[in-house]
Formats: structure tokens, sequence, C-alpha cells
């Protein structure tokens, strides 16, 4: 048995709910033993931004919007997923802990994807703070801290190299950093880092290219962010030209309608929560991706806000054909605010 076949293996006995899952990649699945979020957290930094093994699912997720010298768009998503079998940690192969790691970037013309699966407790994978390092076999988010980071990631035909920088705060999402994901109270610890300067250098098969723009870190960890019926999710973050930025989602439901949420972000990092039906997110058109009908041109809208504006798609081709396949790339803002963004879109078959 090949490398890669043995390891896709392991991660298939760590994910949870491959087989009869209940919501998107099992996230609705029951979670005995785990622990699970409670309201009125307290983040401990720089502890929070390492593993919490007690929980079963946790992720460092970033995306980038950038730009060329010529004014083309870009975008580049790298994220490390940490899946539990067991509440605990480990070392060597006993380890319950497993590690599954995403890159991607995308052009106006052309959309490139990889992924990293790998096993806790042999080094292959894992999550240091001080200084910190995220790392997945040779692809790293590492620097003195979580605030100055380089970004790697390399797949058969893109690279990317990027050093990610700010001095502003890290955003609590939903109520202080608990963020409700159903009427049921199914829920998570989210907090983000929406304020990244970015430069560095995309290497694709014409060549490497310098490219500057922002970045976009998420932190959240559960046991089962998700209710039972709950069939997948549309995330939106944004980089408004005010300044402001928005993080808003509607978790879509087989029995009902979707529940939604909004944090909209001052450019000082102060966050205000709005609660399911402030935002109201209508998909306007959709794109034949990957066999399945996608919706990329959205309406959003936060009236708390003034907020009405249409979300496109830089390049309506950005499925995820991976493990748990789904769509994700950068989209451009136009309406009440302009500005640039990422959207994720997953669960549509």
């Amino acid at each position: 048995m090949n490398a890669r076949i043995t390891r896709r293996a392991l991660m298939l006995t760590a994910l949870p709910g491959l087989a009869h899952a209940q919501g998107f990649a099992g996230l609705g699945t029951a979670s005995r033993g785990f622990a699970e979020p409670a309201p009125d957290p307290t983040f401990r930094f720089p502890a929070d931004h390492g593993p919490h093994p007690n929980f079963r699912i946790e992720w460092w997720y970033v995306t980038a919007n950038l730009t060329g010298p010529d004014g083309t768009d870009y975008g580049i998503q790298w994220t490390l997923f940490r899946s539990a079998l067991a509440p605990r940690d480990g070392s060597g192969w006993s380890t319950p802990q497993a590690w599954l790691g995403h890159a991607a970037l995308t052009t106006p013309d052309t959309h490139r994807a990889t992924e990293r699966l790998g096993r806790g407790g042999i080094g292959q994978a894992g999550v240091t703070v001080d200084p910190f390092e995220a790392w997945i076999d040779d692809w790293q988010m590492a620097g003195p801290s979580l605030t100055d980071v380089r970004l790697t990631a390399a797949g058969e035909d893109f690279a990317y190299d990027l050093s990610l920088r700010t001095d502003m705060p890290f955003v609590p999402q939903g109520v202080g950093g608990y963020s409700v994901k159903s009427a049921e109270g199914q829920a998570s610890y989210y907090y983000s880092q929406p304020f990244y300067a970015v430069e560095g250098t995309l290497i694709l098969p014409t060549g490497e290219i310098p490219v500057t723009g922002r970045a976009w870190l998420d932190r959240e960890w559960s046991s089962s962010p998700l209710a039972e019926t709950q069939t997948g999710w549309d995330w939106f973050s944004l980089h408004l030209s005010t300044g402001e930025k928005l993080m808003g989602f509607r978790l879509r439901d087989r029995d009902g309608p979707p529940f939604t949420s909004a944090t909209w972000i001052l450019p000082d990092g102060t966050p205000s929560p709005y609660e399911d039906g402030a935002l109201t997110a209508e998909p306007l058109e959709t794109s034949r991706v990957a066999d399945r009908d996608v919706p990329t041109r959205w309406r959003l809208r936060l009236p708390a806000r003034g907020l009405d504006v249409e979300v496109a798609a830089v390049n309506p081709n950005a499925w995820m054909d991976l493990l748990y396949a789904y769509w994700e790339g950068p989209v451009r803002v136009s309406g009440s605010h302009d500005g640039m963004g990422y959207l994720e879109m997953t669960g549509y078959e």
C-alpha cells in the first residue's frame, strides 16, 4: 500500500462522520466524551492559539485577497484542521489526534488546490504557541507570534510564500467568542484576526508573482458545531474599503429556514455581533461547477449597518475537489459598500 493511501486511510478512521454522517462532514454527529463550548469564554493568549485536544474538531484557517503588479486579483487559502477520535492527546501512533491541511491558489482564470493528511504524535503535523508554529509536512505558518508569521504551502503546480503582520487585536466572534450555530444551541469557540497586511510571492507555472494584500485568520474549535439537520453553510469574510470588516454566515437546514449570524468589525477592531435573522444572504446567480449548481453571486444585507451589497466570485470555478469537497474563493463586493473578501460554501451536492 503506498504512502498516500495509508495516510488517507488513517484520516478516514479519525475524521468524524464519513459514514452515516449528520450535517456536513459529520459536524452534526454526537460527540460523546468531548468537551462542549459554554457561554462567556475567557480566551488566554498565546495558549488558545494552540490545540484543544479535549474538543473534537478545530482549525487554523487563513484566506488572503492579493493583488499583483498589474492589478490582477488573486486569492489563497491555507488551513490546518485537527480532528480527534477521543478527548485526549498522546504521543506516537497511539494518539487519537489526526490532522488535515488544505491549500489553494485562485486566479481569475484558474483554481488550484491540494491537501495533506497526517497523524498527530509523530511530528508530522501540529501546533506550538511560543514561538508560534502550525505545520503539516513542509507547509508552515510560523513566526515569533501569531501576529507576525510566514505562510508557506506548495502543490504540484503552485506554491506561495507570504508574510502576514498586524498590530491589531484578535476579534471574538459571536458573543465574546461564543458563536451559536443553530436554534438548538450548537456552538463553537471562535475568534479571528482580520487585519493582517500581506506581502510575498506566488509561484505559478508562468513564473513568480510578487503580491500584496490583506489576510483573515479564523480560529475555531468545538465538538458538535452543527445541528443534525444542517446540511452546509455559506460563510463570508469581507474587507470593506471603509476599513470595516464583516463576518457572516448562513447555515442551511433541510427541515427549515437557514440560521444566520454576523459580526460587524470597526477599523479599530471593535466587534458588534448580530443574532439569527439580522443578516440576510440571498443567492442571485448560480454557476455550474463540478457537475452541481453553486451560487456564485449573492446579495448580503445587514440593515443595522446600512449594508446592502452584491458579492461576486472572482473565479466561479473555485471548487476544492478534496477529501471533503466544497467551494472557496475570493469575491468582489459592490453596492452600499465596496471591497474584497472570501466566500466558502459547503454541502452543495
